[in-house]
C-alpha cells in the first residue's frame, strides 16, 4: 500500500517539471499553462464520485487496482500527445491520469485507515503519507533531470532552423516527454498486476456492500464530524497549494530571500523533505498522543509562522515559510481519519465527499493570486491562515464524534 502512495505522489509532483517544460515548449502565458493544475485538481472534483461508486461496487482491492490501470492508460496518452505537439491532448491525458489518481484517493485513503485498530488509523494513514511526500520529494529530481535536461527553444529560434532540423527538434522535444510517462505507464500496470494476485483483506462491512439501508450523501453529511471534515480537507488543501504555488516568487523578491528562481526550487524541495519527515515523526507520535490535539497544535504553530513570514524580512521570513511544511505534515491523513470515523457502511460516501474538498487545491491560489496582484505577495498569505484557523477549530471541536440529526 506505502508503494502505491509513494507512486501517486510521484505523479502529481511531476506537475510542477511539466508546467515549466509546456510553457516553454507551447510558448504559454502564466494563466494558460495553470490548467495543468486546474486540470488535475479539478479531476478530483469531477471524478471522486463515480470513482467512489466504483470502488463501492467492486471494493477496495479491485477500486485500486482500476485506479492504477486508469493512470497506467492516462500515463500512456503523453506518448501521442508529445507526437501531436498539441497542448489540449497533454490536458485529455492528464485528466485521465488524475481520474486514476483519484479512483486510487477514494480506496486506498480509508482502506490504510481501516486496515488495523481505529485507535491508530491516523498513525497508518500518516506513515503512508510519508511515503506519498517522498515521492514528491523526489518526483522534481528525477523530473528535472529527465524533462528539463535540455534548453527548449523560442519559436523564433525554431523558425531559423531548417525543415529537416526542425522535425528532428520536435522529436527530440516529444521523446524527452515521451520516454518518462511510458516508464510510468509501465510501472502503473505491474503495479495493478501486482496489486491483484496479492492477497489483501476484503473490508466488506466498511463498503456499500454490507448497508443494505442504501445511504446518501446527505446521510454522511448529517454526522457533523464529517461536514466539518469535508471543509477542513478544503482549507488544508488550498493552504498547502497555495503556498506551495507562491513560494519561488516569494523567495524570490529582493526584500525576503532575493534568490533566483533555480536558488529558490531548492527551499521548495525542503518544503516537501520536511512534510515527509514530519509524517514519519508524526506516525510515531500519533500512537501516543491524541490526533485532535496534534492537529490543532501544528495548525496553531502554521499560524504563527505565517505571522512571522508575513511581518519579517531577509531569512527569518524564508526559514518561517519554509518550516511550514514540517507541521503541514499531519494534517491531511489525520483530518481523513478523524472525518470517517464510526461511519462503517457510510464510510465510502465520507470519502467520497473528502476527496471532492480536494478541489481546494484549485480554488486557493487564484484567491491568493488576484490579491497578491492588489496588496503584494507578502501580506496575500492571510488566505493560508485563514485556513489553519478553521483547522485549530476542527481539532479542537469540530473533529468530534457527535450522532446524526434524527430525520423524519
Amino acid at each position: 500500500m506505502t508503494t502505491i502512495f509513494f507512486m501517486w505522489g510521484f505523479l502529481t509532483c511531476l506537475n510542477d517539471i511539466l508546467i515549466p517544460h509546456l510553457k516553454a515548449s507551447f510558448e504559454l502565458s502564466y494563466k494558460s499553462v495553470m490548467l495543468i493544475q486546474s486540470t488535475f485538481f479539478g479531476t478530483y472534483f469531477l471524478m471522486s464520485l463515480p470513482g467512489g461508486w466504483l470502488v463501492a461496487r467492486v471494493g477496495y482491492k479491485k477500486g485500486i487496482v482500476a485506479g492504477l490501470a486508469i493512470a497506467g492508460i492516462g500515463a500512456l496518452g503523453f506518448w501521442p500527445a508529445a507526437a501531436l505537439h498539441n497542448y489540449p491532448s497533454f490536458l485529455g491525458a492528464l485528466f485521465v491520469l488524475a481520474a486514476g489518481i483519484t479512483v486510487l484517493q477514494v480506496a486506498a485513503n480509508p482502506y490504510v485507515a481501516l486496515l488495523g485498530p481505529e485507535r491508530t488509523s491516523s498513525s497508518r494513514l500518516t506513515l503512508a503519507q510519508a511515503l506519498n511526500s517522498a515521492g514528491t520529494a523526489v518526483a522534481p529530481l528525477v523530473g528535472g533531470f529527465l524533462i528539463l535536461a535540455n534548453t527548449v527553444k523560442t519559436g523564433d529560434e525554431i523558425k531559423q532552423l531548417s525543415a529537416a532540423e526542425q522535425v528532428a527538434y520536435r522529436a527530440q522535444e516529444a521523446s524527452s516527454v515521451q520516454g518518462p510517462y511510458l516508464g510510468l505507464a509501465v510501472v502503473l500496470f505491474l503495479l495493478a498486476i501486482f496489486v491483484w494476485l496479492f492477497r489483501l483483506p476484503a473490508l466488506e462491512e466498511t463498503t456499500e456492500k454490507a448497508d443494505t439501508s442504501r445511504h446518501t450523501l446527505l446521510d454522511a453529511l448529517r454526522y457533523p464530524h464529517v461536514k466539518f471534515g469535508v471543509l477542513a480537507i478544503f482549507f488544508y488543501v488550498g493552504s498547502e497549494v497555495s503556498i506551495g504555488s507562491f513560494m519561488v516568487n516569494y523567495l524570490h523578491l529582493p526584500e525576503i530571500g532575493n534568490f533566483s528562481e533555480k536558488q529558490a526550487t531548492h527551499y521548495v524541495s525542503a518544503y516537501w523533505t520536511l512534510a515527509m519527515i514530519g509524517r514519519f515523526i508524526g506516525s510515531a507520535l500519533l500512537v501516543k498522543v491524541s490526533p485532535r490535539l496534534l492537529l490543532s497544535l501544528f495548525a496553531m504553530i502554521n499560524i504563527l509562522l505565517l505571522i512571522t513570514t508575513m511581518s519579517t524580512s531577509g531569512m527569518v521570513a524564508v526559514y518561517s515559510l519554509v518550516a511550514i511544511g514540517l507541521f503541514n505534515s499531519i494534517m491531511f491523513p489525520t483530518i481523513f481519519s478523524l472525518a470517517i470515523e464510526h461511519l462503517g457502511p457510510l464510510t465510502g460516501k465520507a470519502t467520497s465527499l473528502l476527496v471532492m474538498a480536494i478541489v481546494g487545491g484549485a480554488l486557493f491560489p487564484p484567491i491568493q493570486g488576484a490579491f497578491a496582484d492588489y496588496i503584494g505577495v507578502q501580506p496575500a498569505f492571510f488566505i493560508p491562515l485563514i485556513g489553519y484557523a478553521y483547522i485549530v477549530f476542527y481539532g479542537f471541536s469540530g473533529s468530534k464524534v457527535r450522532s446524526a440529526p434524527v430525520t423524519h
